[in-house]
């Protein structure tokens, strides 16, 4: 584990000098900011006064009050507390608006609209902005107005029918976050291409997300499959629908392998491994078309050879026959494994709040302006005097006005 993600140095942050105004809650449009803090950004994280974002309370709690949750994924942002809702707020928050870069957004469609803040009215006050806009189903559409979260967005989007055995019910895909994740990364890539444009044309522009789209967009041959053959894919426990042995397999020792066999060149690699070279040479198996029409009699050989056999020898027989097999971890796994270690993928740091923490490190990794870990995820409301204070001149007589009046 590391301290700190790399040894960059200041101001070579990739996306040192772009400031972003992050009003979003929950997951998505702020995991954008996360990602855009975590290269150098300044994320100004708004929130309500007094509660704050949802988020902070979704999660492990910790000594900070702040949820485990919060302090990894509001990490490096800085905390002002803004009631967007009064006009002294809005008044305030378009101020900030006319210095920054960016604004992520994942209110329900018209929201921000009926507060005298949608893309329209902010563009105003900076021709250039770029706006992230993250919902349930999108600005457009007929189901545009219905709220929606990651688990609803899974099952709209086509990836909960197929999660599952084949014969149970679905169930949730890994995480009931992941959509709210990828639509963050779709998100931040999203900010990154309008700011290229803007670069170029010196107009900024929305980005429109919808939480569905996110994950639809990921699921390989779904759709061409459907339009061209009609074919609809359903639940297949581990297996793959195209190709054989693509699965999870138990070995002799309880745990779990992933086989990856994805050509015929790998599954006769199989075989050797196996000590069956001559299965890769039989009609009924010479081909992913005949393994996948004998799908049941395929994953039963393998199943057996990995079941007699402790896991790290089912791993360093598929090494030596350079066959793609890894082992299925847990966290506790993670946490031992040497490769983890080797790539820094675990951050150890401590906050002041909340004490020793170890964070996930940031994706992608960049070779000379690399992401750098400086904070947890702050305090409500810590950097408000200093926020509104350098960017709006607010001196400590016009803070005490506006947090005695509820607007901070």
């Amino acid at each position: 584990m590391s301290r700190q993600q790399s040894d960059g140095k200041p101001g070579l942050a990739a996306l040192a000098g772009v400031r972003v105004l992050d009003i979003a809650t929950f997951l998505a449009a702020p995991f954008a900011g996360t990602v855009l803090a975590d290269f150098g950004a300044e994320v100004i994280k708004v929130e309500q006064p007094k509660v704050g974002d949802p988020l902070r309370r979704f999660g492990t709690p910790t000594e900070a009050g702040d949820s485990l949750v919060w302090l990894s994924e509001a990490r490096n942002k800085k905390s002002v507390t803004l009631d967007l809702r009064t006009p002294r707020g809005a008044e305030i928050f378009r101020g900030l608006v006319r210095q920054s870069d960016v604004v992520l957004e994942n209110f329900r469609p018209g929201t921000l609209e009926k507060w005298g803040l949608g893309f329209e009215a902010l563009r105003e006050v900076n021709p250039g902005l770029v706006m992230l806009r993250i919902s349930a189903y999108g600005q457009t559409g007929p189901l545009r107005d219905k709220p929606g979260f990651a688990r609803i967005a899974h099952a709209f989007a086509g990836l909960t029918a197929l999660a599952g055995e084949k014969d149970g019910p679905p169930v949730v895909p890994g995480s009931t976050s992941l959509a709210d994740y990828i639509s963050g990364i779709w998100g931040a890539l999203g900010v990154v291409l309008a700011l290229r444009v803007k670069e170029r044309t010196g107009r900024g522009q929305f980005i429109d997300i919808a939480l569905y789209e996110s994950v639809f967009r990921l699921l390989d041959e779904l759709v061409p499959a459907y339009a061209k053959t009609g074919f609809v894919r359903e639940r297949m426990g581990a297996d793959t629908v195209n190709v054989a042995p693509h699965s999870h397999y138990r070995t002799a020792s309880g745990q779990w392998v992933a086989i990856a066999c994805t050509s015929d060149k790998m599954f006769e690699r199989l075989a050797q491994a196996m000590g069956e070279p001559q299965l890769a040479g039989k009609a009924e198996f010479a081909t992913s078309q005949a393994r996948v029409a004998r799908r049941d009699e395929v994953n039963g050989m393998v199943a057996r050879w990995v079941g007699s056999l402790p896991m790290q020898e089912v791993l360093a027989r598929c090494e030596a026959g350079e066959v793609p097999c890894g082992p299925i971890y847990d966290i506790a796994d993670i946490f031992a494994d040497a490769q983890y270690r080797a790539r820094e993928n675990l951050l150890e740091m401590v906050d002041p709040r909340a004490g020793p923490l170890v964070l996930p490190a940031a994706v992608p990794r960049l070779s000379e302006t690399p992401a750098e870990l400086r904070h947890a995820g702050p305090a409500l409301g810590a950097d408000t005097a200093e926020v509104l204070g350098d960017l709006l001149g607010l001196d400590a007589d016009a803070l005490r006005e506006l947090a005695k009046s509820g607007v901070i």
